[in-house]
């Protein structure tokens, strides 16, 4: 005979594993709707494989909750048109930080993933240091404490870095491991909102997958991220792909030259040591210690250092130093996505970070390299381009991992 006891027991089970599945239900509505927009109840059933008034309840549920809304009758249908439903814009915020070499970028999207006002640019140096970390809290806080948003309707902060970082653990292990707590859960309390953390490169691949020229029958993208350093983001069936540890997407660090130029990460022979922006410096330096002319000269003395909008802005100039050292550059990064593609076989490969604002000074070489090294067959079904993103794919990316964090969607 079953105790009382044991009978409460398995009610409060059976209540909780029934709570939990309405809460998984809810979850992937919502993600129906991130992925596919506005949507019918019928299309929406369909996709989850639930019946028509299951879904009506749900959806009842989350617009009384705030997170949907009714958008009205749809014009898409003859005779009865069906109700649309659609994410709740206002339903919640999140604020996106990309930390660079020298400065920091701050954004903010609403729930459905639009990117609100401007993006806000602060100088930085990232150093692995307390004081740099005491810095880049200031610059967050501040951008928090003077946006108009409801500090209420903030739901997550997402963090992107460049480096070794594990985004389930919230551990960077290439700045600011300085605690034995995880960085996510430092910043966290520090800045006083749930902060997740995730490494640069990926976020870029996951904003540009999101928003970016990017169709629903695709579902591979092969990101790569042309800074200081060079990183990829991997998007494999719609989802981020993070491999063990984290740490996918290290493509700076392939050993694919054979040179002696020692690499940030104490390696010889890394493909970053010749494609990034800390290669093109060093190039610069010797070519201009060799007598090579080029403005970037003027450039460098009157600030005092090199700044890759600089370098930009000296290719499309027309500076003969500068674009020689490009299409090196971007040959060199061609010779290397052959392989990657060949590898891979994804739908698209897409090149942004602030030298992918070269434009077809990259481009050419760059393609050129991946026709050579390629098989015809892989790359005649991959579509090569440059993000026309610029930042704003890094700060929708850091933005809505976070919502997809909270949510527990991927």
């Amino acid at each position: 005979m079953v105790s009382i006891k044991e009978r409460d027991m398995k009610t409060e089970i059976r209540r909780q594993e029934n709570s939990s599945k309405i809460t998984m239900t809810k979850k992937s509505l919502i993600q129906h709707l991130i992925r596919f927009g506005a949507s019918t109840l019928a299309d929406i059933a369909k996709d989850l494989d639930l019946s028509i008034p299951t879904v009506a309840k749900f959806t009842t549920e989350l617009i009384k909750e705030g997170y949907i809304l009714d958008l009205g009758k749809t014009d898409a249908f003859t005779g009865r048109k069906p109700n649309l439903y659609g994410l709740n814009p206002k339903a919640g915020y999140f604020v996106g930080i990309d930390v660079q070499h020298k400065k920091v970028c701050l954004g903010m999207t609403d729930f459905a993933g639009t990117l609100m006002g401007d993006i806000i640019s602060v100088p930085y140096l990232l150093e692995d240091t307390p004081q740099a970390l005491d810095r880049l809290y200031t610059i967050i806080k501040d951008y928090v404490g003077t946006h108009s948003i409801s500090k209420k309707k903030i739901m997550g902060i997402g963090v992107n870095i460049a480096g070794k970082v594990n985004p389930m653990t919230g551990y960077s292990y290439s700045y600011f491991q300085f605690d034995k707590e995880p960085l996510a859960d430092t910043m966290t309390q520090q800045i006083g909102f749930p902060v997740y953390l995730d490494n640069d490169s990926r976020a870029m691949a996951y904003g540009e997958y999101m928003s970016g020229d990017f169709k629903e029958d695709k579902k591979s993208l092969l990101f790569i991220n042309l800074n200081w350093g060079l990183g990829a983001g991997l998007i494999i069936d719609g989802k981020p792909y993070y491999g063990k540890s984290g740490f996918s997407g290290e493509i700076g660090h392939i050993c694919a030259l054979d040179n002696e130029i020692i690499c940030n990460c104490g390696k010889k022979g890394c493909l970053e040591t010749e494609v990034s922006g800390l290669a093109v410096e060093r190039i610069l330096h010797e070519r201009m210690a060799q007598g090579c002319s080029t403005v970037m000269a003027d450039y460098i003395q009157k600030k005092g250092e090199l700044l890759l909008e600089d370098f930009v802005d000296a290719v499309h100039k027309g500076d003969v130093l500068s674009i020689e050292i490009v299409e090196q550059l971007g040959f060199i990064l061609g010779r290397a996505l052959a392989g990657l593609v060949n590898l891979l076989n994804p739908d698209m490969v897409v090149v942004g970070g602030p030298l992918a604002g070269t434009g077809d000074y990259l481009r050419y070489p760059m393609q050129s390299a991946i026709q050579k090294y390629s098989l015809s067959l892989l790359i005649r079904e991959t579509q090569v381009s440059l993000s026309p993103m610029n930042e704003r794919s890094a700060l929708i990316g850091a933005c809505l991992l976070s919502r997809s964090r909270i949510l527990d969607i991927i």
